[in-house]
């Protein structure tokens, strides 16, 4: 895939996060507004995989950054238990201190530029 490709694609999935937020919050019902939620909750995993997909395009760095931005956004997104996370490791070759910071620390770093 071409990095104008992948760029449309993640943009797409990343755009898709809030828009379902914002459509879910304002249903009526809490099976509708359920069903945005999971439609967000899809949305920002398939934006986690897409930033993995594109690290030979960003940098290792920059895309382990951002997708430890948006494994919190996923996990706010669980609702009730009911939809499992399972603990995926997304590694690059990079420093073992980067490996080991958690995501709060890196959301409060400098956010690195492609």
């Amino acid at each position: 895939m071409s990095a104008r490709g992948l760029a449309d694609q993640l943009y797409r999935a990343v755009c898709s996060i809030s828009a379902n937020i914002a459509e879910g919050y304002s249903k009526s019902t809490g099976k509708d507004r359920a069903r945005f939620f999971e439609y967000a909750l899809g949305s920002a995993r398939e934006s986690r995989d897409w930033y993995y997909k594109a690290h030979h395009v960003l940098g290792n760095e920059i895309s382990q950054h951002r997708i430890q931005l948006t494994t919190p956004i996923v996990r706010l997104l669980i609702i009730g238990g009911s939809i499992r996370e399972e603990k995926g490791v997304y590694q690059y070759k990079t420093s073992a201190e980067a490996l080991a910071q958690s995501a709060d620390e890196i959301i409060y770093q400098e956010v690195p530029l492609p």
